[in-house]
């Protein structure tokens, strides 16, 4: 199902689907790029878009520098709608250098994000959000609740033919009970501006988990402005507002220290600081289309008869869905 976010950018986006890249350096070692929202940092399994790294490719080949040893090796990622400075390796040496060294040889990357806010101010004006993520079916990562476990509702069929539950990769058992798996999560933020309806905010990576941002602001009741995953009720400026600031590391092959910075737009803050008492609703607001989040559940009071392995892999996905739906 097509996002309503996404049907409406095909619409409207002048350049849905053309997005350009900024090449800001490049040396034989590794190339910085700034990438725009709307498009994907890497392909993904069935995906048919256009991506930075086929982009960037396609650059290469141009100039003639691009060959089987030499062309863009993925290194990072930033999310399809979060804009901002990343890094590709050139060649595969390259590349298995930085992705070892990447913790010591990046010394800085900072991020901002304009978010809608809660009732009440739940965060102080700096600190860590270090809340564990889990990731639900449709690999959409968020903070779960002490209690909630998931809710097989259908099966998809796996490379080998094999029904297998959507969760599955995503799922832990313990004495026979899934539960969600979880990763660790730091995240340092600093609050620049707080304004009547928003904040911007500065945030930087302990650890660079998919969503990482996007599920621990939301968590804390901060969803990020046009962020249909996590239920963001404005979309001021047609766009996630994330965006990817900073790179700043030490060379890898050559020592040099590098710092690459682009600013977000400046409408940001303006908007912050001006605030929006009567926005217009997102077109998945509008159109009472609420994206399905995590879906967890919460467990049941009643259920106390603990179901043998055995019995549990008897059970076909509606009856064992039931015992988590009572």
């Amino acid at each position: 199902m097509v996002k309503a976010s996404t049907q409406y950018k095909r619409s409207h986006k002048t350049d849905y689907g053309r997005e350009q890249i900024e090449i800001l350096y490049e040396d034989q070692y590794l190339v910085v790029i700034n990438k725009p929202s709307g498009m994907l940092s890497v392909p993904y399994p069935g995906s048919k878009s256009r991506t930075a790294l086929d982009v960037l490719e396609q650059m290469l080949r141009k100039t003639g520098t691009c060959s089987a040893t030499h062309r863009p090796f993925t290194v990072h990622r930033l999310d399809r709608d979060t804009s901002g400075v990343m890094m590709f390796a050139l060649t595969e040496p390259a590349q298995q250098k930085i992705m070892d060294t990447w913790h010591k040889m990046v010394t800085e990357r900072l991020y901002r994000a304009v978010a809608q806010n809660p009732r009440q101010n739940s965060l102080a004006d700096s600190g860590i959000i270090d809340d564990p993520l889990a990731y639900n079916a449709h690999n959409i990562g968020f903070v779960p609740h002490s209690g909630d476990v998931p809710a097989e509702k259908t099966k998809r069929t796996d490379r080998n033919g094999q029904e297998a539950s959507i969760y599955e990769k995503h799922l832990g058992f313990e004495d026979n009970k899934a539960e969600f798996k979880t990763v660790p999560a730091r995240t340092h933020y600093r609050i620049l501006a707080r304004g009547p309806t928003h904040t911007l905010f500065e945030l930087s990576l302990d650890t660079g988990k998919k969503n990482q941002i996007r599920a621990h602001l939301a968590s804390k009741g901060y969803p990020i402005a046009g962020d249909e995953n996590y239920r963001a009720g404005t979309d001021p400026f047609g766009r996630l507002a994330l965006h990817a600031r900073t790179l700043e590391f030490d060379h890898p092959f050559t020592g040099k220290h590098m710092k690459f910075e682009i600013a977000e737009p400046e409408e940001w803050l303006e908007y912050v600081q001006k605030g929006d008492p009567h926005p217009v609703q997102p077109v998945w607001v509008a159109a009472g289309n609420k994206p399905e989040l995590s879906k967890p559940h919460k467990k049941p009071q009643e259920m106390t008869k603990r179901i043998s392995g055995k019995k549990l892999a008897e059970m076909d996905f509606i009856t064992r869905g039931k015992l988590y739906h009572r």
